[in-house]
């Protein structure tokens, strides 16, 4: 419940910073410059690139868990439902309202989906895969999330204060919900806590216990 809980919201938060038409996350930004120059609705966009983003964890032997794909599946269609919905405000207030409570929202569905232990998106697993090869998470996250910033913005995608001031709350706002959301056994919320660390660059070996420690001629 957790899982698809957060996916529909992702989605729905999605829909908010698309109708405050003040500038979108780069992923967005891709995804609606695509949607633009195909003609093609804006969910049905969200789907194929996790798609095609999932194929590129075979060379990186990750393994796709169940929330992985529900997440190319659901965040898709729950974007598109949202969109039919959702009146498009014209009052620049309104628009702020949408973009700040759309950024809150994402950052609450990141830590809901992910905190459930069911597996990361397709996005999110592409850099810690990659991450795993001995790249860095920010190198790498960076270079992925310019790329398609630039090319979305360059098939017609909205670039603007929201991209910015996303691009600067997200993280803060995803690393003090990811622990606080992890829900289930010990197994769910370690996968939650190894998430946390590496978004921010870190890979910290554990301190061994005291149980653990021997003697040096033992």
């Amino acid at each position: 419940m957790q899982l698809y809980a957060g996916l529909i919201l992702f989605g729905v938060s999605m829909a908010l910073m698309v109708a405050a038409g003040l500038g979108l996350d780069p992923w967005d930004v891709f995804h609606q410059g695509v949607a633009r120059a195909t003609g093609l609705r804006l969910g049905w966009v969200v789907i194929a690139a996790g798609a095609l983003v999932l194929l590129l964890w075979i060379p990186l032997r990750q393994r796709p868990g169940l929330g992985t794909v529900s997440n190319v599946i659901v965040v898709g269609l729950a974007v598109d439902a949202a969109l039919d919905v959702l009146p498009v405000p014209r009052a620049l207030p309104v628009r702020v309202a949408y973009l700040l409570v759309g950024i809150v929202a994402n950052a609450v569905a990141t830590g809901l989906y992910l905190g459930a232990g069911l597996g990361p998106g397709p996005r999110d697993g592409l850099m810690t895969g990659l991450a795993r090869r001995g790249y860095s998470v920010r190198v790498v996250r960076t270079a992925i999330e310019l790329a398609v910033l630039a090319a979305g913005w360059a098939l017609g995608g909205t670039v603007g204060v929201g991209t910015v001031l996303y691009a600067a709350s997200i993280g803060p706002l995803v690393h003090l919900l990811i622990p606080r959301l992890a829900a289930g056994p010990r197994p769910a919320r370690m996968a939650a806590w190894r998430w946390r660390y590496r978004i921010r660059g870190r890979a910290r070996r554990p301190r061994p216990s005291a149980s653990r420690t021997t003697c040096a001629g033992g």
